[in-house]
């Protein structure tokens, strides 16, 4: 008698994206998911999508709203996060303090111990945008020694460097 396999059906890994209000977080999914710029508006609560990468890899993405007054509740959506991606708008000097503030405080997390980071520099189609070693500084991101953790360029309104951060994201998983 012949043995029966029986398929696991394997669900994508999920992926949070985190960061301030008008970061371009939703902009950003949604480009990288339709290809196109779509209008958004502020999230409240959250979007969630299954971005397929590639034949062999897909991703459950969830867009999770950056107002202050949702940052509170960032800590239910991280149980099962694979890897977190904090988006930040690197035109906002006045606003980078208040992002690093955030990052430490949701990468402390016991449910993010060890989970993978990959930081979007977002919004470098603007002028005057901090560098990638800028915002790496003003992060703090070297202190973060407990996980693996990348930094990248990128404008989701033009769609630079989205196609580079998603693939890296997809080795992050990998290396976790």
């Amino acid at each position: 008698m012949g043995a029966i396999k029986s398929k696991r059906f394997k669900k994508p890994p999920q992926v949070l994206i985190m960061g301030l209000d008008s970061a371009g977080k939703s902009t950003l999914m949604y480009r990288q998911l339709h290809g196109v710029i779509m209008q958004t508006s502020p999230t409240v609560g959250f979007n969630v999508a299954t971005l397929q990468l590639n034949k062999k890899t897909s991703l459950t993405v969830w867009d999770i709203g950056g107002q202050d007054t949702m940052r509170p509740n960032w800590k239910y959506y991280l149980e099962g996060c694979k890897v977190l991606v904090f988006v930040v708008d690197s035109s906002d000097y006045a606003r980078i303090g208040e992002a690093q503030k955030a990052l430490k405080k949701i990468l402390h997390d016991e449910h993010l111990k060890g989970v993978p980071l990959m930081v979007l520099a977002n919004k470098k189609d603007l002028p005057n945008t901090m560098t990638i070693r800028e915002v790496s500084t003003k992060l703090d991101l070297d202190t973060y020694t407990d996980r693996q953790w990348e930094i990248q360029a990128c404008s989701a309104v033009k769609g630079l460097g989205l196609q580079q951060a998603f693939l890296s994201i997809a080795k992050l998983l990998q290396k976790a």
